[in-house]
């Protein structure tokens, strides 16, 4: 039984390692996206921005603008990596 938990655990903790790997891929598209000026009307850039604000809304604290250049994603992209090394690291030791 106790084998069951264990593989239970490591399962979830591979699929959280999953979507955060999909938010990463999230923050970096919208981020290029917001380089140009895309359509506002647009449900797919409409979508990535509604899945990116509150990634945004939790760095907005730092200050994170250097000249015209926002570095919010490189923070976002920087916890999200240290969060999923950090799940691996525990599912290594279960």
């Amino acid at each position: 039984m106790e084998f069951l938990g264990l593989s239970l655990l490591a399962s979830i903790i591979s699929v959280i390692q999953i979507l955060i790997n999909a938010y990463m891929w999230v923050i970096i598209i919208a981020a290029l996206i917001s380089w140009v000026s895309p359509d506002p009307y647009n449900p797919i850039v409409q979508i990535l921005y509604k899945l990116a604000a509150p990634a945004y809304r939790l760095v907005s604290f730092i200050p994170t603008r250097i000249g015209s250049i926002d570095l919010a994603p490189l923070v976002i992209i920087i916890i999200l990596q240290f969060i999923s090394i950090l799940l691996g690291r525990l599912s290594q030791g279960i």
